[in-house]
């Protein structure tokens, strides 16, 4: 807008360009913009774009079916993966999902994040193991 008000003054593309800090193509293109719509022709615009596949009303379907956990839907470990969000968001709205399109929509439209799951012995006995690091480690540990 502040190229505008150097338009409507009369001041040269070139000095615009410094004064606004672009290059003087940017400020052609602005001008020519500029005199066949006005100001309200350099206003931003929403975004253009292909329309989502799913409406909020669908994604928010999504998220309670996700919700309920993986094997209220069939899955035998609790655990989301790409292809089996992808299976339930066809099951729960009808429409099919790329693996990038489902990881879009975890991550973007429902704030999702990547969670690993820590590998660990299910018969783990932490007690076990704070015994030997406490006791056997300094008998067997050389050097100080």
């Amino acid at each position: 807008m502040r190229a505008v008000e150097l338009f409507e003054d009369g001041v040269s593309n070139a000095e615009i360009a410094r004064a606004v800090g672009v290059c003087a193509e940017s400020v052609r293109r602005w001008r020519r913009v500029w005199e066949q719509g006005g100001a309200s022709a350099l206003r931003r615009r929403a975004a253009t774009g292909r329309p989502p596949k799913l409406d909020d009303t669908q994604v928010e379907m999504v998220r309670a079916a996700l919700e309920q956990g993986a094997q209220a839907h069939g899955f035998e470990a609790d655990l989301w993966t790409l292809e089996r969000v992808g299976a339930v968001v066809t099951r729960t709205t009808g429409v099919v999902l790329s693996r990038a399109s489902v990881w879009r929509l975890l991550t973007g439209r429902l704030g999702w994040s990547l969670q690993r799951p820590e590998r660990r012995a299910v018969e783990r006995d932490e007690s076990e193991i704070a015994r030997w690091i406490a006791h056997e480690w300094p008998r067997i540990k050389k050097g100080p």
